[in-house]
């Protein structure tokens, strides 16, 4: 029996290799998806009978995807394999095809890691609710060889098919001159990049675009600081217009703007609010709770309807699937769009900033462009080690009862005042708090964030 309780988590597969798993158990995966797929009545009749397999640029992903279609085909089911691709290349196929879908990565973690993204039919998601728990214990439990022939593998290409999908919902063609550094962190954007960013107007500047899963430069993981340092100077450098950067699997998008800024997700997310209800006045847009103040604003002032949901891709998919949202943004660098069967894409999240900056009027400047989406003074996520969680929350809830501060327990703990707020939240699989504070001014913001952090670590450090 494989114990596979390790690298299961709330919404993928992701474990070191071969430590915590290898051929054996991306085998025995294989054949639980099929097998949970089986059950699935979702889609088209044919969508029940192949899944869609897509593989990053580390190593192991190939040894292992291979172990899995094994599993696949063994349950009588057949695998179309659309070779290396970022993530979201997996949903367009999976969403285009109509079909389950399996994509090896470990996105934005070091080379040792490896995992697996899977989702339905539709690109529909695949989560400990929706039954990643189901394939955890058929796969550890064995699951035998189906009485019937085995299935067949084909390789197809979709990254063509993929560029055109994007370039078709956000046209650049027309766009003024722009010069674009594009840090693809010698992951799956080396890719893709190339493949949607040929476009006239458009100079693009690589960076680190040669796929290599032992990232040899710096970790494919944009939303640490370090990571996006190469990619500022190389802006200033050159006098580019913006930088781009991209995680390991390309699913998440950061932005630098032309001073060498990193642009906060929550920014874009109210930008790319803006042009979605200008094309929809009316609609529906999903933020999480730790999005800036300026997101709800946003929509509001144009003539949208925010929903407010927890942290996670989970959440968004289902509100947005629930409300018809047409878009959908987190702090994190995730961004969902409707027309992508609610998943999220980093790639079309860029599309979006080259698009608006490209067809604004000359002269104008990402950094202006982004004035009226900047309206607070964040803190970002900052993590304490605490081993006794709930006292700690308990101890920063108790200070503010008694005070004009609303409070609300969606996802861990959020309290505001007139003018700021934090939410204060557990990892889900280490010992930390989480803290994203937010204030009108730089010295509240701060102020906040010192004395939160100060009733968080109190005994603890």
């Amino acid at each position: 029996m494989l114990d596979l309780g390790a690298i299961v988590k709330a919404y993928d597969i992701r474990g070191i290799v071969p430590d915590q798993w290898d051929v054996a158990e991306a085998r025995a995966l294989g054949g639980a998806f099929a097998s949970v797929m089986a059950l699935d009545t979702t889609g088209a009749p044919d969508a029940r009978r192949a899944i869609v397999l897509g593989r990053d640029m580390r190593p192991s992903s190939q040894w292992l995807g291979d172990a899995f279609a094994e599993g696949v085909m063994a349950q009588g089911w057949d695998v179309v394999d659309i070779g290396l691709a970022s993530t979201d290349g997996l949903y367009f196929a999976s969403g285009s095809m109509n079909l389950p879908g399996a994509m090896f990565t470990a996105s934005h973690n070091p080379q040792q890691y490896n995992g697996i993204k899977l989702c339905r039919a539709g690109a529909a998601p695949v989560g400990q609710d929706t039954g990643l728990a189901q394939i955890r214990d058929l796969a550890s439990a064995g699951v035998p060889d189906a009485d019937a022939p085995a299935g067949s593998i084909r390789a197809v290409d979709l990254l063509p098919e993929y560029a055109r999908y994007l370039l078709d919902l956000v046209p650049l063609e027309g766009i003024r001159p722009l010069t674009v550094v594009v840090d693809a962190g010698s992951g799956m954007a080396g890719l893709t990049a190339p493949a949607v960013l040929e476009v006239g107007g458009l100079t693009v500047v690589p960076m680190y675009f040669e796929l290599d899963g032992t990232f040899p430069h710096h970790e494919a993981n944009p939303i640490d600081a370090k990571n996006l340092v190469d990619l500022q100077k190389k802006v200033v450098e050159v006098g580019a217009d913006l930088g781009l950067a991209f995680d390991g699997d390309a699913d998440r998008c950061f932005v630098v703007d032309e001073t060498g800024a990193a642009v906060s997700p929550s920014a874009l997310t109210a930008l790319i609010a803006d042009r979605e209800l200008a094309r929809g006045p009316g609609s529906t847009i999903i933020h999480n709770l730790i999005t800036s103040w300026t997101v709800p604003e946003v929509v509001k002032e144009r003539g949208g309807i925010p929903v407010r949901t927890r942290v996670g891709h989970s959440f968004i998919k289902a509100e947005m699937a629930r409300t018809g949202a047409v878009f959908g943004g987190e702090h994190s660098g995730h961004f969902y769009f409707r027309d992508f069967w609610r998943a999220d894409s980093g790639m079309l999240a860029a599309l979006h900033v080259l698009s608006s900056l490209g067809f604004a009027p000359a002269g104008t400047t990402l950094s202006s462009l982004l004035t009226d989406y900047n309206r607070y003074a964040a803190s970002g996520e900052i993590n304490s080690v605490v081993d006794d969680q709930a006292t700690a929350i308990a101890r920063v809830r108790a200070a503010y009862v008694d005070t004009d501060a609303t409070i609300d327990e969606l996802d861990g703990l959020t309290v505001a005042g007139a003018d700021w707020w934090f939410n204060l939240r557990p990892s889900n699989t280490e010992p930390l708090l989480r803290l994203n504070a937010e204030a009108r001014s730089d010295d509240v913001m701060a102020d906040l964030r010192d004395r939160v952090l100060a009733m968080v670590r109190k005994g603890d450090q």
